[in-house]
């Protein structure tokens, strides 16, 4: 088990990083809502497909009718809206930035905990660790001049999506407790994709995408989104939602990476100090670096 977790660490973040970069690539012809609804409808025609071999028919369905209800709000605040935040963002913003804007999952979890879970307290170092972090997004906010007010809004929004995913993260943490993971994550890419398929059909192409866009589509439902989701329960049955919840701080470097040598993004001086920033603010507010009482961490979510 122990030689497994670098490699599953390193797939995830593999996958989850080019996501970002996907992304970007399809935005360009395909809009938001359409993109994300198609990535969802692929991902949970393949979870169901899993669950089917590896469950039964009957017992699968049985299991997803008893998982709808929580499937349907984890797939509105896991996937459907932030899924088409992120979109829209990347829209606007590098590839990179948003990876970086998207960091901040863990700030949002911390915050809400403390709000949501009366036994969580605001240490000074948490609390400061929560300033440091949001300073970067201020940082990564103004890091794109030329794109003007709406590289502002784009950050903005990868940040809601952070939001999202965060609420998910709490929501899905007391969930699986009580429904197994795989049938969750199906019962929630069903829910997202229920919810985003009206949208998705007003911003249906005028014309066919090209194959860049189509193709960078089928990444993100196979191997950002299936394959990923099934690989992270894995790890987190082998070795825990804390070691797991380490690849938050590898994304933004690997979708970084992504971005310079695959789209020619830019790696300026501001982008480097707000990822330094919210990596730095998420390793203190999180306990990561023991400045207090260290806590579980929530498991990851997927861009």
């Amino acid at each position: 088990m122990t030689r497994s977790y670098p490699v599953l660490l390193f797939f995830l973040a593999a996958v989850w990083g080019a996501s970002y970069l996907f992304i970007k690539v399809a935005v360009d012809e395909i809009e938001p809502a359409a993109m994300m609804g198609l990535r969802l409808v692929i991902a949970a025609s393949l979870l169901v497909a899993f669950l089917f071999v590896e469950r039964g028919v009957r017992r699968s369905v049985q299991e997803l009718r008893g998982a709808i209800g929580d499937g349907l709000v984890l797939g509105i605040v896991n996937a459907a809206l932030p899924f088409t935040l992120i979109a829209w963002g990347e829209q606007h913003i590098d590839s990179g930035i948003a990876a970086i804007a998207n960091a901040t999952v863990p700030l949002f979890v911390v915050l809400l905990a403390i709000r949501f879970q009366p036994s969580e307290r605001v240490s000074t170092a948490r609390f400061g660790g929560i300033l440091l972090g949001f300073a970067g997004v201020a940082v990564l906010a103004g890091a794109n001049p030329d794109g003007g007010w709406w590289a502002v809004a784009g950050t903005l929004a990868v940040v809601a999506s952070s939001l999202c995913y965060a609420s998910g993260s709490l929501l899905g943490q007391r969930r699986v407790a009580e429904t197994p993971g795989p049938v969750l994550a199906t019962a929630s890419m069903i829910g997202g994709a229920l919810v985003l398929i009206p949208f998705a059909l007003l911003q249906l192409p005028g014309e066919l995408p090209g194959w860049k866009a189509l193709g960078s589509v089928v990444a993100l439902a196979v191997l950002g989104t299936t394959l990923a989701q099934l690989v992270l329960f894995r790890m987190l049955r082998l070795h825990g939602s804390a070691r797991t919840s380490l690849v938050t701080y590898l994304l933004p470097p690997t979708a970084l990476l992504y971005g310079a040598l695959l789209l020619d993004e830019p790696l300026t001086g501001a982008v480097l100090a707000g990822l330094g920033l919210i990596l730095a603010g998420v390793a203190v507010g999180s306990g990561a670096l023991g400045l207090q009482r260290p806590r579980p961490e929530p498991a990851p979510r997927r861009t």
